[in-house]
C-alpha cells in the first residue's frame, strides 16, 4: 500500500494545532511558535518523503517476493496450513505481532527489513521469533 500523504498531513496539523495551543496557554511568543511550526513542516516533509520512498520500495518488494512463494501470505493462512495439533496449539496461544513477524521471516524478510517495517529494534525481533523458536522446541 502507498504511502497517504494528505492522511499523514492532517494527522500532523491535529497535533501541531493541540501544541501550538498549549504553547500559547504557556505564555510563548508568536514568533518562536511560528519558527518551531517552520522547523517541525521540515522535519515533517523529511520523513515524509523516506517514509514514501521506504513504503513503495518495500510494495515493489512485496510483488517479487509474492510471485517467489506464494504459500504463506498471512497468519491466517499459516494457521489453516499447519496439521499438527501441539504446534498449532503452540502459535494459537502466542501474540499477533509474534506471528506476524514469523510470517514475514518465512516470505524471505531479514531481521532489519521487520523491525524497520513495524518500528521495532532488530534485537527486539530476533528476541521475539526466538522465544517463539523455543516454546515450539518445548512442546515438539
Amino acid at each position: 500500500m502507498a504511502y497517504n500523504h494528505r492522511k499523514a498531513e492532517i494527522e500532523w496539523l491535529n497535533w501541531k494545532e493541540k501544541e501550538e495551543k498549549q504553547m500559547r496557554e504557556l505564555g510563548v511568543d508568536e514568533d518562536t511558535i511560528q519558527c518551531l511550526h517552520t522547523y517541525d513542516w521540515q522535519q515533517f516533509n523529511k520523513e515524509r518523503q523516506f517514509l514514501q520512498r521506504w513504503k513503495d520500495e518495500i510494495c515493489s518488494n512485496d510483488s517479487v517476493r509474492e510471485n517467489q512463494k506464494q504459500d504463506i501470505s498471512s497468519v491466517e493462512k499459516l494457521i489453516d496450513e499447519i496439521e499438527n495439533e501441539q504446534l498449532l496449539t503452540v502459535l494459537c496461544t502466542t501474540d499477533k505481532l509474534t506471528l506476524e513477524m514469523l510470517v514475514l521471516r518465512l516470505r524471505g524478510y531479514s531481521s532489519k527489513e521487520i523491525a524497520e517495517g513495524m518500528r521495532m529494534t532488530v534485537n527486539a525481533v530476533d528476541l521475539r521469533l526466538y522465544k517463539l523458536r523455543k516454546k515450539i522446541k518445548k512442546f515438539l
